[in-house]
């Protein structure tokens, strides 16, 4: 690292620079201090590469490539203005050297320290396919070595699978030695996940043997080599030859996935917080430079970098000072922002609009992976809309936090978000356990708390530390009213035979408590309990009968179990109706009951967008982004955004801040995608019209019937 020089800026957004990282042609690396003690890299592109369009929407593409990931393994972007003058991005400061400084510098590595390194890059290498993302130049100088493992960063060139490439009709997209036959071709588009399996194969065999599988020289002809050649793997441990061989075969279908070299790779290593995976001298050069960044000093101001109107009649005190206002973004969230116009659409030519910043704290990467990558991508297509309108007052960012479905580390997190003021409104958890933590911080902090997908009480809100708690999903109990509804008006019953499974839980509870204080019809219910572990459903079965239950009621919460039931109710001659709740609406269902699932109805509080024509738009936006259609809680998800854009919209320009967000909110009325949303002004309660929904399987699948009030008699259902 060297000193900064006199011409060099002294903050770059809000962090303060501490020395260059390094310098060449595009630009500049700066190691930085947040405003919030973090330090970070920073990355300055000039001014002069900035000035070509071609050029700056590559450096946005990266910008939101690596928006996207929160893995452990890659390197996110926590902060960004891809509109500068000089656009720049800033991550978190990594210590360790790169690959090819430290095989340059120390030799190979050795072989447990290879298989550690490709089992984690890898990792790393499927999260950014899961994406949607093709990274396109994994190689040595893009991985950076850390005491828990190695970390890939630079997704200068990453895009998505399909994705038109916006270099150079001529260019070859990667690096010679490290990029796969498919993307020699020039225009690109043949490179998808498995160029970026051949990469990492090539990167293996460096970091083993110290060199690349196809020799060095002119790059054209490495290229030609990759493409005719065989790879050159005499030098490579026994050990690693068979996986590295598979890496690098020419046909792209017949090399591994990512998920199966993690598995070859990282079979019998132990997990990267109980071993030193680097040879001696890498921990000691890593630990050097941990040291010497930590007891940085605060540098002299250099100069000052500020809008050129700006300029004009300021003093150099007031310059100063103006350095001290810039925003706060801390790591390890990670950022994302479209700051930049959509596609066909301009922003008013007049003003720069300020922007607000919104965050999700969700489990990206635990066992509710699905439900928070859901919440994310929905998220960031309402984002991307918002900042495409011609006419918004404003513009929103995201800030995007995986609590990994950990307790210890949702407490943590809540806590670092909530202590940023740039965040106006939060919204997740994405599982019920971190309703109360999370509910009580963003109390304290007045930082507005959107539920999408977690369950609470009605109650709940009015409990004096929930009181900036806004729940757009409804309480638990609300799964009640599409079978009242349907059972009292679509298929009439008066003896409704419920079925109370204790496996798994207690989230149906609210539901048998519902329909017994409202019988369907104003009839009966009887209650048929299965003890947890129970497994007599034939039982249950003959007490429904001898009950002349005219329909059932499964209130349970495992597909399994529903299905045996499902099963049960065949098999015993059941002639009624049968309906489930969301919680048992799954494919398992639908595997193990397989014809006893026909005609089930199941109530749910998340709709289907494939369904509703408004949501068409949304539903192309999210195909063209992730390459597959919204899945469950996508489209609350989204709807969260234009609830708060609603809420922002209605303050002044001055009142858009926390305290407004949460004054408001409760008095906005968004008509959302999935179902409306607006809430008692007195208890903060969402008003339960039409935000509950009804499926039937039809033909070994979930159909998906509307809003509860809006199925008719007239459907035969």
């Amino acid at each position: 690292m060297r000193p900064l020089t006199p011409a060099d800026p002294a903050a770059i957004g809000g962090n303060r620079l501490l020395g260059r990282l390094g310098s060449g042609g595009m630009g500049t690396v700066y190691l930085a201090r947040s405003a919030a003690g973090t330090l970070v890299a920073v990355k300055v592109i000039r001014a002069d590469h900035a000035a070509n369009p071609d050029f700056r929407a590559r450096f946005r593409r990266e910008v939101e490539a690596a928006g996207q990931l929160t893995g452990r393994w890659v390197v996110p972007v926590v902060a960004a203005d891809p509109q500068a003058r000089e656009p720049w991005l800033a991550t978190p400061y990594v210590p360790g050297p790169s690959l090819a400084e430290a095989v340059g510098g120390y030799g190979p590595l050795p072989v447990r320290a290879v298989r550690t390194l490709g089992a984690r890059l890898a990792e790393a290498l499927a999260q950014v396919h899961a994406a949607g993302l093709v990274h396109r130049d994994v190689k040595p100088g893009n991985i950076l070595l850390a005491p828990d493992g190695p970390r890939l960063i630079d997704f200068g060139i990453a895009r998505a699978e399909g994705a038109v490439t916006l270099t150079a009709v001529d260019a070859v997209l990667g690096t010679p030695g490290y990029l796969a036959p498919e993307q020699a071709r020039t225009d690109g588009a043949a490179a998808g996940a498995p160029s970026d399996v051949f990469s990492l194969g090539c990167v293996l065999a460096y970091a083993a043997t110290g060199r690349g599988p196809f020799g060095g020289g002119h790059a054209a002809a490495v290229v030609y080599r990759t493409v005719h050649d065989e790879p050159e793997l005499a030098a490579l441990p026994a050990e690693l030859l068979d996986t590295v061989r598979a890496c690098l075969a020419k046909d792209p279908a017949a090399r591994p996935t990512p998920q199966a070299l993690r598995g070859v790779l990282g079979h019998g290593l132990p997990g990267p917080d109980a071993e030193d995976w680097l040879p001696p001298p890498l921990p000691r050069l890593i630990a050097e430079r941990s040291t010497r960044a930590l007891d940085l000093p605060a540098p002299e101001p250099t100069r000052i970098d500020v809008p050129e109107t700006a300029v004009r009649g300021l003093t150099r005190r007031r310059l100063l000072a103006a350095g001290a206002g810039l925003a706060v973004v801390g790591a390890p969230v990670a950022w994302f922002t479209t700051r930049g116009r959509a596609r066909g659409t301009t922003a008013p030519p007049d003003r720069e609009l300020a922007t607000h910043t919104l965050a999700l704290q969700a489990d990206l990467t635990g066992s509710g992976k699905e439900t928070g990558q859901a919440h994310e991508r929905g998220m960031k297509l309402a984002v991307e809309r918002h900042n495409g309108r011609s006419d918004a007052a404003f513009r929103l960012a995201l800030r995007v936090a995986d609590d990994g479905g950990d307790p210890a580390r949702a407490a943590e997190l809540v806590k670092e978000l909530a202590a940023d003021p740039a965040v106006l409104a939060l919204t997740g958890p994405t599982w019920d356990a971190a309703v109360p933590a999370m509910a009580t911080a963003c109390g304290t902090a007045d930082l507005a708390l959107l539920l999408v997908s977690a369950d609470i009480t009605e109650t709940a809100t009015s409990e004096p530390g929930w009181r900036t708690v806004v729940a757009t999903r409804p309480a638990g109990d609300q799964l009640a009213l599409p079978v009242v509804d349907y059972f009292s008006r679509i298929g009439p019953v008066h003896r409704t035979g419920l079925v109370e499974d204790a496996e798994g839980g207690e989230p149906a509870y609210p539901l048998i408590r519902a329909l017994q204080q409202s019988p369907p019809s104003q009839g009966t219910v009887s209650v048929h309990r299965i003890p947890a572990g129970g497994t007599d459903f034939a039982a249950v079965v003959r007490a429904l009968t001898e009950a002349g239950a005219e329909a059932v009621v499964y209130a349970g919460t495992s597909p399994q179990r529903a299905a045996l039931m499902a099963r049960a109710l065949t098999e015993g001659g059941f002639q009624g109706r049968r309906m489930g709740i969301q919680h048992a609406m799954e494919p398992a269902f639908l595997a193990a009951a397989g014809p006893a699932a026909e005609g089930w109805l199941f109530s749910s509080l998340f709709t289907d967008p494939l369904a509703v024509p408004a949501a068409a738009d949304f539903v192309a936006a999210h195909r063209a982004a992730y390459g597959q259609p919204p899945a469950r809680w996508a489209t609350e998800a989204y709807d969260a955004v234009g609830l708060l854009a609603a809420t922002l919209t209605g303050l002044g320009e001055e009142g858009r801040d926390r305290a407004g967000v949460t004054r408001r909110i409760f008095r906005t009325s968004h008509e959302g995608l999935a179902k409306p949303l607006s809430f008692d002004t007195n208890t903060h309660v969402l008003n339960r019209i039409g935000t509950a929904h009804l499926y039937q399987v039809e033909s070994g699948a979930f159909r998906y019937l509307g809003r509860y009030t809006e199925v008719k008699p007239a459907s035969g259902r």
